[in-house]
């Protein structure tokens, strides 16, 4: 029952307060109404009719407190003691808050509680009405309305406020369903990614197997050589397959598939300084040293510091001049990336520049192959970005 449903919840401190306010204020109102009326009775009313009837006013209005936990029961409360106050002969005592009463029943009781309060309202105000000194006007027909009306209101407000509830139910249910979606399906990605893992751990395995034999056969028994070539490229060919299948699992959901053009490197630097150059910035490169052969991630990785480096001064350095330099050693590469505009971002209290993504990116790439990354504001003004690629094998 809804009744029961709603004293389980537990109602904020507002409403708690609002209620017991109103429930006072009708207190107030009904014991001064009839301590009035008992002052201007003559003869003066026994003193045991005074406490009941002071009594029976408090128990007639104090319960709206609790009138959204229980409503139906506060409504039983608020008729019974109307009509024990009636028979002792002072209704006018009653004022309106037998309205709230079945305002409070229709708003927040369950459905045929709400009628049964309503009907029991009517019949109780009826009886109020028919009782010896009971109310003259309004009429039984106008107040029957009157608490009609009321109950309307009541019920209206508490269809619009359970539609509410249910939209707000239903939008936290579908929350809950694509949050759960996304988690199983990157719970099966994981899986696949898993099972594809060991595919092509497992190819590799036979590859290095298969080219150990081949290296030691080929010069006594090249047909099994060629035999350990092909199965070679068989199993390689396989890897490579299962490989793409396993960065398309891996692929964010969203992203883009990407394209059959060739992965970038320090030798395409020169296309990306001319798309920098359009944005105003003078950008400027020198390259020292004999450019070795690099390994292809470390071309990669040195490609994308410098175009990452170069994006953080388009967006927060302003007018400024820009100057890459890449230098090629026997045992490393150094990328340096300088400007002297404004600053990427702004220093924090101990004089450390604060690291974004962007910068987080470049020191995940260069710590991949145990390198090092500089970057700061520079003392004269701009910003300094410096990496430091080993070429040497990583453990």
């Amino acid at each position: 029952m809804q009744e029961w449903a709603s004293g389980s919840r537990r109602l904020p401190a507002s409403t708690w307060l609002f209620d017991s306010g109103l429930a006072l204020a009708a207190a107030g109102v009904s014991t001064l109404m009839f301590n009035d009326l008992m002052d201007a009775a003559q003869p003066t009313p026994p003193r045991g009719i005074l406490v009941l009837g002071y009594a029976l006013a408090l128990l007639h209005t104090l319960p709206l407190a609790a009138r959204r936990r229980f409503p139906g029961t506060v409504l039983g409360i608020s008729v019974a003691s109307g009509l024990a106050v009636a028979a002792l002969g002072v209704p006018e005592i009653l004022g309106p808050a037998i309205l709230v009463a079945v305002y409070s029943v229709a708003a927040y009781g369950d459905r045929w509680i709400s009628l049964a309060g309503l009907a029991a309202a009517e019949l109780g105000s009826a009886a109020v009405q028919l009782t010896p000194g009971g109310f003259q006007n309004p009429t039984v027909i106008t107040n029957g309305l009157i608490i009609g009306a009321a109950w309307l209101l009541g019920h209206f407000v508490g269809r619009r406020r359970a539609y509410t509830a249910r939209l707000e139910q239903t939008a936290e249910l579908e929350r809950t369903r694509a949050e759960q979606a996304r988690r199983a399906v990157a719970e099966e990605r994981l899986r696949l990614a898993r099972e594809l893992h060991d595919v092509v751990a497992h190819s590799i395995s036979v590859i290095a197997v298969q080219s150990g034999v081949g290296a030691h056969v080929a010069s006594t028994q090249p047909e099994e050589a060629a035999k350990a070539l092909k199965a070679i490229e068989a199993t390689s060919r396989a890897a490579l397959t299962e490989l793409r299948r396993l960065l398309g699992v891996l692929r964010q959901e969203g992203e883009s598939q990407g394209d059959l053009a060739p992965v970038p490197g320090l030798a395409d630097l020169d296309g990306l300084l001319a798309e920098v150059a359009k944005t105003g910035l003078g950008v400027r490169l020198r390259v020292e040293g004999k450019p070795p052969p690099l390994p292809a991630g470390i071309d990669l990785s040195a490609y994308r510091i410098v175009q990452e480096a170069l994006t953080n001064v388009v967006k927060h350095a302003g007018p400024a001049r820009v100057q890459v330099t890449i230098r090629y050693r026997d045992q490393d590469v150094m990328v340096e990336v300088t400007d002297d505009g404004r600053g990427v971002t702004a220093p924090t209290d101990d004089g450390r520049a604060r690291v974004g993504h962007g910068l987080i990116g470049m020191r995940e790439r260069v710590q991949v192959f145990g390198g090092d990354l500089d970057v700061g504001p520079r003392p004269g003004g701009g910003f300094r970005v410096a990496a430091r690629l080993p070429l040497a094998d990583q453990p």
